[in-house]
């Protein structure tokens, strides 16, 4: 018990934490992509690490004295510790000091992040992480975000339980583990792919939301017959479901942008609260309800739907601010501030509405 929380502590700043550093060096049409080849670390991590515990607990049995699960922790902990230290010096700090890079391109790091957003990528200089937590606490597109992962997490619960459900397959520990593998890998390369149309569009809705229909196919598949090849094939189906949960925080971090010190409450607050559906999950997946697993299976495809319905409220919501504010504008445009824009739009030698396009100020992405 003492080892799981030293263990946890740590690494429940992990994910939330390297999000939000990403979103400080990458625009918004940018960090998806980003995000995902991020995340795939994950994915891959549960293909190779069930090829590697397939070959440890295989041929390491009794070597040097020691039991093959301890040699697993041994070999994947001392890599794990490894690259944990070269982190130290290979990650940056912000676009503002990191000590390694010149001005210049601190600056322009700066610049590209305020062009995104239309203002400075830097709090106040009184603001506190207090600040943050109130401004986000306040903000109801927080909470949607923060049940709206946990409901996608309840659903996505099957992930610690991947082993014992292929082993429903009627194979032995090594080939399961082996057969463990090639869901994840799939799921990767649909998981990048499915980013980098994401920030070529601009859209985030589809690109997470449609995901979750896959895992609900699955989990109907699943349900439907206990044959190798069907339940094999709704394997694939639910690990594509990380295709979308590995962009969500890139929403929320697109949309609860500013000031920097909200944007990272808001995403620990979703990652945390969002976990509280792991939680729940591993008292979903009871082994007295296998190898069928439909009241897990059933439970599940209620969360995800749960899910998309709390999206689909989010991205009403966006569309509707965007609306407003590009009525705001038009009304700014139509108004006192036309014969500026036409001066400036002669003097640079483009068209007013050229001219209006360059004043468009921030929209959500949705």
């Amino acid at each position: 018990m003492a080892c799981r929380v030293f263990i946890g502590l740590p690494e429940a700043a992990f994910y939330p934490g390297a999000m939000y550093l990403l979103s400080r060096w990458y625009t918004r049409k940018e960090l998806a992509l980003r995000s995902a080849v991020f995340y795939v670390g994950l994915l891959i991590s549960n293909a190779f690490g069930s090829l590697i515990a397939a070959g440890i607990l295989a041929n390491m049995q009794g070597k040097l004295g020691i039991a093959a699960w301890r040699w697993l922790f041994y070999i994947e902990g001392a890599i794990t510790m490894f690259l944990g230290l070269q982190t130290l010096w290979l990650l940056p700090d912000l676009p503002h000091n990191t000590r390694w890079m010149s001005p210049a391109e601190r600056r322009l790091a700066q610049v590209r992040q305020a062009e995104d957003a239309g203002e400075a990528d830097q709090d106040s200089s009184d603001a506190t992480i207090f600040d943050g937590f109130k401004l986000a606490v306040r903000d109801v597109k927080v909470w949607i975000f923060m049940l709206m992962c946990c409901s996608q997490l309840l659903g996505l619960s099957f992930i610690n339980f991947f082993p014992t459900l292929t082993a429903t397959l009627g194979y032995d520990t090594t080939v399961t583990l082996l057969m463990s593998a090639p869901p994840w890998v799939f799921a990767s390369i649909c998981c990048v792919i499915n980013a980098w149309h994401c920030d070529r569009t601009g859209e985030r809705y589809f690109h997470i939301s449609a995901w979750w229909w896959a895992i609900i196919v699955g989990y109907i598949i699943a349900l439907s017959t206990m044959s190798t090849g069907g339940r094999y094939f709704s394997l694939f189906l639910m690990a594509l479901g990380y295709c979308g949960f590995a962009l969500t925080l890139t929403w929320v971090s697109n949309t609860i942008s500013r000031p920097p010190a909200k944007r990272s409450v808001a995403i620990g607050m979703v990652n945390g609260v969002g976990n509280l559906g792991n939680l729940m999950g591993s008292y979903v997946w009871k082994a007295s309800w296998g190898p069928d697993y439909h009241q897990s299976m059933i439970i599940a495809i209620c969360s995800l739907v749960l899910s998309v319905f709390l999206a689909s409220i989010m991205r009403q919501m966006l569309v509707h601010e965007n609306k407003r504010m590009e009525r705001e504008e038009r009304e700014l445009v139509e108004g006192p501030e036309r014969e500026r824009i036409e001066k400036v739009a002669s003097l640079e030698g483009i068209s007013f509405e050229e001219a209006v396009r360059r004043r468009r100020g921030f929209r959500y992405l949705y």
